[in-house]
């Protein structure tokens, strides 16, 4: 089965314009993104999805990899099906483009998870780390079943403690924001209507499970911060720089 790593590269960003393209200890923040993913083993190829030229035009200084997509897409999901509508595939892992220290081997697991389940799409989660974690909405809370599918995800504290105080945060789990899709349903996800549940949550992976299809989740013990605002880029040039990255 061919696999496929794909990047979206988003010139517009509201909390940090421009963040793809910023300076990250001497490289694009894009480009620390697509390095890291080639650490990778199991994908074929690696493709960065650009929506504007600059993007394009930065990103192919380093690799010849770059599709041009629309700028006017919903969703991250919908610039995935774009690209898989242009690169014939089997699977395709996506990876924000803002995420510079991200762990390649959790493509390699995304990747597994795909070929060896009949789940049609593959996520990520990690315990919840503190009490400020497990009530902060911003950060979604995933469920599973005996076989490591997702039953419900939710800005909710779940499952809901009825009789007593949560002693221990870490039997929750927050639900992390990488993807894997099997491309026959990519294509056919985002012809589907909003959901119910989708619409009230604003989680569009809800519309897979409450049209009955499978999500598979792979637990790691965390995952790097993405760069979202400019304390998260601060943080990240002295990362790089205290670990004498180039």
């Amino acid at each position: 089965m061919k696999a496929i790593i794909v990047i979206p590269a988003r010139l517009k960003s509201t909390r940090l314009p421009r963040k793809v393209l910023l300076d990250l200890g001497g490289k694009p923040v894009i480009q620390r993104v697509y390095e890291a993913c080639l650490k990778a083993t199991l994908h074929h190829e690696i493709w960065i999805a650009a929506d504007s030229d600059e993007v394009f035009n930065v990103c192919r200084q380093f690799t010849p990899n770059v599709i041009m997509t629309r700028e006017d897409h919903p969703s991250g999901t919908d610039r995935i099906a774009e690209v898989v509508e242009k690169i014939e595939c089997d699977l395709v892992v996506n990876v924000q483009g803002d995420e510079p220290f991200f762990d390649a081997g959790i493509i390699d697991r995304l990747i597994t998870a795909l070929q060896q389940s009949d789940a049609v799409m593959a996520s990520v989660c990690a315990p919840v780390a503190t009490i400020e974690e497990l009530n902060n909405p911003n950060l979604v809370k995933v469920i599973t079943d005996i076989n490591n599918n997702a039953v419900y995800f939710s800005r909710f504290a779940i499952p809901f403690s009825r009789d007593r105080e949560v002693e221990d945060v870490s039997v929750y789990k927050k639900h992390m924001g990488v993807y894997a899709y099997k491309a026959s349903f990519l294509q056919e996800f985002i012809t589907m209507p909003v959901s119910f549940l989708e619409s009230i949550e604003k989680l569009e992976q809800l519309r897979a499970i409450e049209n009955g299809y499978k999500i598979k989740m792979i637990e790691v013990k965390g995952i790097e911060k993405g760069i979202d605002t400019p304390a998260d880029l601060e943080l990240a040039r002295k990362k790089i720089e205290d670990n004498g990255t180039v």
